[in-house]
């Protein structure tokens, strides 16, 4: 199996801003150390294509982004501060998701260990998001004929608005988002498929609606790839997030979302998504819980 990475493209950020962006190069770095016993490819994400961008966005705004022309107020709206460096990686980010579902059709399964960017629409970024790298990636095979119907599992705590946005008219592309519903984004484009959980929803709570909602989904839908962004931020920690779930209950959302994969024999491609805890490493660990799934479900034992 393949795992991308984009971390070691830096972009400069001032200082004490709430953006964890330590959190990528320290997850694979852990993630580095599984490769002691299992079987699988750590690889630099390569950049993503204009030709690809644009399959999801409007020619406009790529250039404002990419120039560096964007108004104060979309540099605000995405939450980060514009650079060449940013740019770069931004197209790495994008492009690990774009490899990543060209390695599950060969291999079952890839992994970018960023992306899950599920706020970009087609005009704009939004709240740590410029590409939307799971429509960009679902085009990108759609567009080589690999496959023609996709579905985009969405368990970040934060509701996917611009994937539902790009997607309104789509009928091969199914969004399923299930996040708080007093969170942000405050004004949600409507996906094929909603669940809005309360405030403090716990474990048992947040499983039973999740295999609702897997249920839902492959009785109307029938994909023939998986764009699962994962999400750390349910975590009852994550300041960001206003789930109660535990390390448990991510494990076992986790294993909920594989095996259903696996039963529809269904290739996957895993994004993270976000995580926002108060101590960093929280967040790394509920990530590395994810790939580490992955990696013990798909690659090969060398013992």
């Amino acid at each position: 199996m393949k795992i991308f990475y984009s971390d070691k493209w830096h972009y400069p950020l001032p200082d004490n801003h709430r953006f964890p962006y330590e959190k990528y190069r320290l997850l694979r770095e852990r993630v580095t150390q599984l490769q002691r016993q299992y079987d699988f490819a750590l690889l630099p994400a390569p950049a993503v294509t204009d030709e690809e961008l644009l399959r999801a966005h409007s020619a406009g705004y790529v250039e404002r982004f990419r120039n560096g022309t964007l108004t104060d107020r979309e540099v605000r709206e995405i939450g980060l501060p514009w650079s060449l460096e940013y740019v770069e990686r931004a197209r790495r980010s994008a492009g690990a998701t774009v490899a990543a579902a060209f390695a599950a059709l060969e291999d079952g399964v890839g992994v970018s260990l960023a992306s899950g960017t599920h706020h970009a629409s087609a005009e704009k970024g939004g709240g740590f998001c410029v590409f939307n790298d799971s429509v960009i990636a679902a085009r990108a095979l759609q567009a080589e004929g690999r496959v023609r119907n996709v579905l985009v599992i969405d368990t970040d705590v934060h509701q996917g608005n611009g994937t539902a946005a790009i997607t309104q008219n789509d009928s091969t592309i199914y969004t399923f988002s299930i996040h708080g519903e007093k969170n942000f984004p405050f004004r949600k484009v409507p996906s094929n498929l909603d669940i809005g959980l309360p405030t403090g929803t716990g474990d048992m709570a947040y499983l039973g609606a999740l295999q609702g909602g897997l249920d839902q989904v492959f009785a109307e839908f029938s994909p023939h790839i998986v764009l699962w962004i994962a999400g750390a931020d349910p975590y009852e920690n994550d300041r960001l997030g206003k789930l109660s779930l535990t390390m448990n209950g991510l494990a076992a959302r986790d294993e909920m979302v594989i095996q259903t994969c696996l039963r529809h024999k269904l290739p996957m491609v895993v994004t993270m998504g976000g995580g926002y805890a108060p101590k960093i490493e929280e967040s790394v660990a509920v990530s590395f819980q994810t790939v580490a799934a992955l990696i013990q479900t798909y690659a090969t034992t060398l013992e």
